[in-house]
């Protein structure tokens, strides 16, 4: 049995009208050092991650990055430059806990842990490593799979059992 889905928070800082939270951008990596792609929808893959996305590993605790917009606008940061493949709107990634359980869209996540920033950040910006601690985003493994879309809503569904 399921535990019940619930709404998730909005972030203080959310400057929209939508009454839900919600993806603002997605994005995959199609190989080392390359540009990530924008998407308007893409494929998530049960185990493994989004469909052409680099990180799209089996069993990896990295399958996807998901990342504030909040916080890429508080930086001036485009999206997919901080390499995420979601970026949301309208909640507070941070207080997504350990096998809390995320559905976006059709959808199944599975936060797995933060994500630290790496020297990557430093290319980007000087500075900016140390900056994100603590704000770099959440990582996700795929549980159920389908497709995500820009738009669609963010629904907590209760940690893993």
């Amino acid at each position: 049995m399921s535990a019940p889905s619930h709404t998730l928070q909005h972030s203080s800082s959310a400057a929209n009208s939508q009454s839900q939270p919600s993806v603002a951008a997605l994005h995959i990596c199609p190989g080392h050092r390359k540009p990530s792609l924008g998407l308007s929808a893409v494929k998530a893959i049960v185990g493994k991650g989004l469909e052409g996305d680099i990180h799209a590993i089996g069993e990896s605790s990295r399958q996807v990055l998901l990342v504030a917009m909040e916080t890429l606008e508080r930086f001036d940061l485009g999206p997919g430059i901080l390499k995420e493949n979601i970026a949301t709107r309208g909640i507070s990634l941070d207080s997504l806990q350990h096998k809390q359980r995320l559905r976006i869209g059709s959808v199944l996540m599975e936060i797995t842990k933060p994500c630290a920033p790496c020297d990557r950040m430093e290319e980007i910006r000087p500075g900016l490593k140390e900056a994100l601690r603590g704000q770099r985003g959440m990582l996700a493994r795929i549980v159920e799979g389908g497709t995500i879309s820009v738009g669609d809503p963010l629904v907590l569904e209760g940690p893993a059992r």
